[in-house]
């Protein structure tokens, strides 16, 4: 996986984590009470609740709802409970995302989409690590109109 040529972004924070959760009501209260966290957004039709965490999010994904079911069983022993990693970089150039992991031996998961992250909605690409891992590498948030 080494190659001379630089990646075509930089890694500017960590912009999002999900976690899978069993019972969506009970991990809200428990983020609001514990760590201070506000809901900021939430996605019914996908079982996805946004909570604001200082400048990132929290995303809570139900595993009865669409994007929960895709990891499986519900988080325990055997199942996986972080959904993705979403790291915000800059600039958001998909072409040269895309042939930068190519030159890695990896391939996205789809084209680019916009989704919601803690600055607002913006584009972002998916990937997966050696290990099966889902990473999200997501732009800037698009200018209000």
């Amino acid at each position: 996986m080494e190659h001379a040529m630089e990646a075509p972004f930089s890694v500017q924070r960590i912009d999002h984590v999900v976690f899978r959760v069993c019972d969506l009501r009970r991990s809200i209260a428990f983020y609001g009470a514990v760590l201070g966290c506000e809901v900021v957004r939430q996605r019914g039709d996908l079982g996805l609740v946004h909570l604001r965490a200082g400048a990132s999010m929290i995303d809570l994904v139900s595993v009865d709802g669409p994007l929960g079911a895709r990891g499986g069983e519900a988080p325990g022993q055997g199942a996986r409970n972080v959904d993705h990693l979403c790291l915000r970089i800059e600039p958001f150039d998909e072409t040269g995302i895309v042939a930068h992991l190519h030159r890695d031996g990896l391939a996205p998961l789809g084209a680019a989409e916009v989704n919601f992250g803690a600055e607002g909605d913006g584009p972002s690409l998916y990937f997966t690590d050696p290990d099966g891992n889902v990473i999200e590498l997501k732009g800037p948030a698009e200018a209000a109109a």
